[in-house]
């Protein structure tokens, strides 16, 4: 009941919203030419000199003589729009300053949510998976009906809370997994563990099969929230997808490999944010003093995990921010952190945000790069992020489905 009242009076601020904020309207079937100097193919190829060709909402084709242009992105780096598969888009700060979470249902709350969005389209961010509140649906559904801008979000509606017997018995799981989708997710997630210093696991092998299990026969992925022991459970459990897996050894991520789960670690920004708005954050019990006193020392933490991830064959690490109150519209700095302080390669830092996180959502076939009948999602950056990954902070141009969201005037309109 308390969930039906969030998303009733949440639908009811963003109609209101929507009456304020312009929409774009779909592409149609408008036939649109971008030029481009240097395209970064999403799946780790670079085209020089081309041109994209675009059809109402999708790219019909990448030929270097197609014409008349439309925008001429020639001296930028064109590229898909990322995809972040962890944020949390409805988390605001309310009037008072403090941590508002994901449940607000004030025309405050529903306007913060929709600059959210916003925010994360124009850093570049074209599709992004919010885990998890009743609110993000119907976000996600104005979006998706052209009432507000914002990136094609999918959700996991409420989360399964790891809280030992008292998760329930595997038929209470398979149960709650079945109620989520009918509640309209687009995947599970779930929390099989506690915290960054407080890893211990919360459910059992048995209650993961169960979750795990029940998804797939729902046709919906999973997303799991676990540290140290519970990581090799998860995969065992075969879940989708890891988050944070901090703690982990080297065995747990080769079984990863070979189970073909994917992992999805943080490399700063999550961490950087609670630190920076920490008076606005500060509650017992989940944010303490002595967690915070602890945070620094696990931005390091998180980042030699990363290092020793990369060294692992064949382990698929997506690009997720967990972007909370104070990081949307920032979402690109984990790039950043990734290449400069985890020795990730730039190019697989972009392709783990583009073809293969596409393949993650399990919508490799719609999104994730720039090919002939995906969606035309393209964003151009003032820059060479395989050269200098702070061009990544540079986001000049952006393109959803078709529809230009933002131009500053570097990808020069004909």
């Amino acid at each position: 009941m308390r969930s039906a009242k969030i998303v009733l009076c949440v639908l009811v601020s963003i109609c209101t919203v929507a009456q304020q904020i312009p929409s774009r309207s779909p592409a149609q079937n408008r036939r649109t030419v971008i030029a481009a100097s240097t395209v970064l193919d999403g799946k780790g190829g670079v085209l020089q000199d081309t041109r994209i060709v675009i059809e109402g909402p999708k790219i019909v084709a990448v030929d270097p003589k197609a014409g008349p242009v439309d925008y001429d992105l020639r001296g930028l780096t064109v590229l898909p729009g990322w995809i972040d598969v962890h944020v949390h888009i409805t988390w605001s700060f309310g009037p008072d300053g403090k941590n508002a979470g994901p449940a607000g249902t004030t025309q405050a709350a529903a306007d913060a949510s929709a600059s959210n969005a916003w925010l994360t389209l124009m850093a570049g961010f074209t599709t992004i998976q919010s885990v998890g509140s009743p609110a993000d649906v119907p976000l996600r559904d104005a979006i998706a009906k052209g009432l507000l801008p914002g990136p094609r979000i999918l959700t996991s509606v409420e989360p399964l809370m790891g809280q030992g017997e008292q998760t329930g018995t595997p038929d209470e799981i398979r149960a709650f997994v079945r109620k989520q989708k009918e509640a309209g997710a687009d995947l599970i997630k779930i929390y099989a563990s506690g915290g960054m210093t407080l890893g211990a696991m919360t459910m059992s092998q048995e209650q993961l099969n169960a979750a795990c299990d029940e998804a797939r026969k729902q046709g919906l992925r999973t997303l799991v929230h676990a540290f140290r022991d519970a990581v090799h459970v998860v995969s065992f459990a075969g879940c989708t997808e890891v988050e944070h897996g901090l703690g982990a050894s080297d065995d747990d991520l080769k079984f990863m490999a070979e189970r073909g789960t994917y992992i999805d670690p943080q490399a700063g920004l999550l961490l950087a944010t609670y630190l920076q708005y920490k008076d606005s954050y500060l509650a017992p019990p989940y944010y303490t003093e002595e967690g915070f006193a602890a945070m620094k020392g696990l931005i390091p933490a998180h980042q030699e995990f990363i290092r020793r991830a990369v060294r692992i064959p064949g382990l698929k690490m997506v690009y997720g921010t967990d972007a909370v109150a104070g990081a949307h519209g920032r979402n690109a700095e984990d790039f950043i952190n990734r290449a400069r302080d985890c020795g990730v390669d730039p190019m697989a830092a972009m392709v783990s945000a583009n073809s293969l996180n596409a393949e993650a959502l399990g919508m490799a076939d719609q999104i994730g790069a720039i090919a002939p009948g995906l969606q035309a999602d393209i964003i151009a950056l003032d820059g060479d992020p395989l050269k200098d990954i702070t061009a990544v902070r540079r986001v000049v141009f952006v393109m959803k489905g078709g529809v230009v969201y933002k131009n500053d005037g570097r990808g020069r309109q004909h």
